[in-house]
């Protein structure tokens, strides 16, 4: 399903080729896809918290095959801008599948569970590494006289197959008797969580950490291409270096916020973005000094190649794999009966993120003509996510008694 809802990654260089968009424009159909699969994360929540998440997972991936096969037939902008819209409800299956899972496991293993599960993300990297490779090698009037297409078009006819098996795999070996711990709830018994603030605190933590992913997921390979003149197979490769450990990572994070704390995992991840990201958006030249004499003389050059930018971005990537299962550690502990309502909406905003923060980039990039204001961006709201924590976690000690000075967790927060 995340590789399913993030492969415009790849497939809108070749797409912004064949339709001659303009940067804005291609920044839009993965902003699109990114929107759906964020603005049903709490009502599908609720709904997996209902019915159960087999059959939830079950509709979504046969209804999610549909506008995938009909993304390998589009002839214009204006329709693939609709069926990527309607793709990208793939994403929604993380809300099922956090509520499926949590359901599953005890609250003291619940941050590793949901780790495993969240290393599901990696599925973003595959059309990173799968696609150029399959660009080259099936040919462009694809096979049996184009009912298989050639092309980028290739990726999403593959993908609506994929996700009929994954429908039908699921089907047969998923347990038949689920646990359902909405089910005769009302549906505002299990809204009324949204009214505490730790809740929106808690999506801003995951935009920066997931919303920003997602963005970055979409946006690196044509970084990549504009700023170190790559190639697209190069440029994808790459993109998957940061997205394997932010996948990936997830368990160990989950791990570490059982042990540890989720708190401090987040301190951890937040400072690291910031020194990162800090580094990052630099922009790249020189100071020009002009001398007594009217000569000018060009002091402190900065650039970062192609080698140590791939590095950092690695680190950002480590640091929101850590990040994330930390975000969603927090939910179990504080909302047990409400996982999907509370999850589904703190995924909904973070993803959200990652839908405005493509255009943002653009525009940051527009507005100041340098492309290191894609990580200004990062910068920001990782640092406005990092103060409401830490603002929250001093007014608590504040409350508290002085023996908890250096208690980062705490069950009132």
């Amino acid at each position: 399903m995340f590789a399913v809802w993030l492969m415009f990654g790849v497939l809108g260089i070749p797409i912004r080729d064949e339709f001659g968009l303009s940067d804005l424009q291609f920044s839009w159909i993965s902003a699109v896809a990114v929107l759906n699969g964020a603005i049903w994360r709490l009502p599908c929540g609720i709904w997996a918290d209902r019915i159960g998440g087999r059959s939830a997972f079950i509709i979504m991936l046969t209804v999610t095959a549909i506008p995938a096969f009909l993304i390998s037939r589009v002839a214009s902008y204006e329709l693939l801008l609709f069926y990527a819209f309607l793709v990208g409800f793939a994403g929604n299956s993380f809300s099922v599948g956090i509520s499926w899972v949590s359901a599953w496991w005890p609250q003291n293993r619940q941050g590793f569970a949901l780790g495993v599960f969240g290393a599901g993300n990696v599925g973003a990297s595959i059309t990173k590494l799968l696609a150029p490779a399959l660009l080259v090698i099936v040919p462009t009037a694809g096979y049996f006289g184009g009912f298989i297409p050639g092309g980028w078009r290739f990726i999403p006819f593959v993908y609506a197959v994929l996700l009929i098996l994954m429908a039908i795999a699921m089907f047969i070996y998923a347990p038949k008797k689920d646990k359902k711990p909405g089910q005769g709830r009302s549906i505002r018994s299990m809204l009324l969580p949204m009214k505490q603030i730790r809740v929106w605190r808690f999506s801003l933590y995951y935009v920066v950490v997931f919303g920003a992913y997602v963005a970055l997921a979409a946006w690196l390979p044509k970084y990549y291409i504009d700023v170190y003149h790559l190639q697209l197979r190069d440029a994808a490769l790459l993109t998957a270096l940061f997205i394997f450990p932010a996948s990936l990572l997830r368990p160990m994070g989950g791990y570490l916020s059982d042990k540890i704390g989720a708190r401090r995992v987040l301190y951890a991840t937040f400072g690291t973005m910031l020194v990162a990201t800090g580094i990052l958006m630099m922009p790249y030249g020189y100071i020009v000094l002009t001398m007594p004499d009217g000569n000018t003389r060009e002091v402190m050059p900065w650039n970062i190649g192609v080698v140590q930018f791939t590095f950092l971005i690695v680190v950002i990537g480590c640091a929101m794999g850590f990040g994330k299962a930390a975000v969603y550690k927090h939910i179990p502990e504080y909302f047990s009966s409400d996982v999907g309502a509370v999850g589904g909406l703190v995924g909904s905003l973070g993803a959200l993120g990652g839908f405005f923060m493509p255009p943002l980039f653009a525009v940051a990039q527009t507005w100041t003509g340098f492309p290191q204001s894609t990580f200004l961006v990062l910068f920001l709201i990782t640092l406005a996510a990092a103060l409401w924590m830490h603002f929250t976690v001093v007014s608590l000690l504040h409350q508290a008694s002085p023996e908890l000075s250096r208690k980062f967790e705490h069950s009132q927060n």
